[in-house]
């Protein structure tokens, strides 16, 4: 009895991965067809969706949906009304997460509130209107530890950098950042070895183009001045793992 069961978990795991390959075939073959017929556009992946027949197609940062003959294309999000779920925006969601910043974290300043049991990190430009108003949004969040990665964007804000180095150099950096968002008192002019540079980098390892942008601890992000309460959704759903992608 024992024998015949094995055989039969046997069959069904090679009958699992005969499907599998050829799944997987079927997408190589969709993703090569796709290249030859629009050599302009880069596409970078392509799977089968959860409708029978379409198929996802990956292009750089952006999800489309078409059938075999690559002809029509469906643009716009995917919604499994029984699950009451936007597949679309979970797959982006999923396709762009880090690693979370955890060899980087002392160069951020570091701001607890009550337990801090959520961890969550965040590339603020100090003389970006929205970072103001995301910092405004993270003052009504609880249980937190709050990872400011101070990211002056120059093209922007020519000043951004000296405030942030001033920031930095500051004795109390949660102080000193504080009264300049909320309040709007400039930090007086100092300066001493500060990890800007770095900063500016990882934000460039991380393709982050903007401020604000929110990286939970699972690796996913967040760009924009998101409210509290879509930034409390957002942790809620927060897994918990070491990280995203390696």
């Amino acid at each position: 009895m024992n024998s015949m069961f094995k055989q039969r978990v046997a069959t069904i795991i090679i009958a699992l991965l005969s499907i599998t390959k050829a799944m997987a075939a079927s997408d190589e073959i969709m993703l090569k067809k796709l290249r030859e017929k629009y050599p302009a556009t880069k596409f970078s992946e392509v799977n089968l969706s959860s409708i029978n027949g379409i198929y996802e197609v990956v292009m750089g940062k952006n999800i489309a949906y078409t059938d075999a003959s690559a002809r029509f294309f469906i643009f716009g999000n995917l919604f499994d009304m029984v699950a009451q779920t936007d597949v679309t925006a979970t797959r982006k969601e999923n396709m762009h997460r880090v690693t979370w910043p955890k060899s980087h974290l002392a160069n951020a300043i570091k701001i607890v509130k009550g337990t801090g049991e959520r961890k969550l990190a965040v590339f603020s430009d100090p003389d970006c209107a929205y970072c103001k108003k995301l910092e405004a949004s993270l003052q009504r969040i609880d249980n937190l530890t709050l990872y400011v990665f101070l990211y002056p964007v120059d093209r922007l804000h020519p000043q951004a950098r000296e405030k942030s180095i001033s920031i930095w150099c500051h004795q109390n950096q949660v102080s000193a950042w504080r009264d300049w968002m909320l309040s709007g008192k400039e930090p007086t002019l100092r300066a001493c070895l500060n990890p800007i540079h770095d900063n500016i980098a990882l934000a460039a390892q991380y393709q982050i183009q903007g401020t604000p942008t929110l990286i939970a601890e699972d690796g996913r992000v967040l760009a924009g001045a998101a409210s509290a309460t879509k930034i409390e959704a957002w942790l809620a759903t927060t897994k918990n793992s070491q990280g995203g992608k390696p």
